[in-house]
């Protein structure tokens, strides 16, 4: 462990980003990531738990949302490993922060606010590309021009940010290696250079926590990692007994899409077997949530 909070964990998260006191961390992270189009000077943070619309609806919880002077939103998701239907649920959560803008009464003209969602991901989807950064946007399929600017989503895939600090050319870059490399990291580099790091640094060092603070955030690196060490064992338990499946239905069926269906439901069944060995540990709902990917809803009827 290095001296400076995990930020893939809820309690380091919030340190850096979702305090008061850290604003201008999360301004300036933003302000690099959409260098060229636009400049945030002020930010609101907003409640983070979102009411269901309707009696029978779900509530959604977002790691960070807000908005900034100009009413434009933005949501900021950071996610350790990857979880069943992220892109969905992405859009989703996109969705749901533009359904939220309607107004009651027939004044209200069908006038919306930009919609940023922001996802660091420490692992790759399959489903969205090789790369490291995917911008999403509406766009004309036969022109590819443009179509709206009101919802645009950025997939940040950790595992493809190659970089060595050394190497790294712009703050962007800065940013994404150390949010990489953070909790294994004994200093943070560019703190001389960038009064923004060096606040960083000061914000997220595990020393400057409170003796409540620091049991607090112990308690979830430990739960953390479990939840993470349990996930990982029941997965590729699931995997194998998917191949196992996959190659006796493929003989039949045709190998390859026998073997392909075959991992998938044995992965979904890995994520069920964990999701459940995490309740009967009394680990919380959101953690579960948060580790899997499940549903509340699911994680109740186990």
């Amino acid at each position: 462990m290095g001296q400076f909070v995990n930020p893939f964990t809820d309690i380091g998260f919030k340190r850096i980003f979702g305090q008061e006191i850290s604003k201008p961390l999360i301004i300036d992270f933003l302000n690099n990531l959409l260098e060229g189009e636009r400049k945030i000077t002020d930010l609101t943070f907003l409640d983070k738990e979102i009411p269901a619309q309707t009696i029978d609806g779900r509530s959604l919880i977002y790691d960070l949302y807000c908005k900034d002077e100009n009413d434009e939103y933005f949501i900021v998701e950071m996610q350790n490993k990857t979880q069943p239907y992220f892109k969905d649920r992405s859009i989703y959560y996109a969705s749901q922060a533009i359904a939220q803008q309607g107004e009651k009464g027939l004044e209200w003209e069908y006038k919306i606010h930009a919609v940023y969602l922001v996802a660091i991901l420490n692992f790759s989807l399959p489903d969205i590309g090789t790369t490291f950064r995917t911008d999403v946007a509406l766009m004309d399929m036969k022109s590819k021009e443009l179509f709206s600017e009101k919802m645009r989503i950025i997939y940040l895939q950790l595992p493809y940010f190659k970089k060595e600090a050394e190497a790294c050319e712009n703050d962007f870059e800065r940013w994404i290696y150390v949010l990489k490399h953070m909790e294994t990291l004994n200093r943070l580099p560019w703190m001389a250079q960038n009064s923004v790091f060096k606040r960083l640094a000061q914000i997220a060092d595990i020393s400057s926590l409170t003796k409540e603070e620091r049991i607090k955030y112990d308690k979830s690196i430990k739960q953390y990692r479990d939840a993470i060490n349990v996930y990982e064992g029941a997965r590729l338990s699931g995997r194998a007994e998917g191949r196992a499946e996959g190659r006796a239905e493929g003989l039949q069926e045709g190998l390859q899409e026998g073997l392909q269906e075959g991992i998938k439901q044995g992965e979904t069944r890995g994520i069920l077997s964990t999701a459940r060995n995490m309740k009967e540990k009394g680990l919380s709902t959101d953690l579960i949530m948060e580790i899997t990917g499940l549903s509340a809803e699911a994680i109740e009827a186990l």
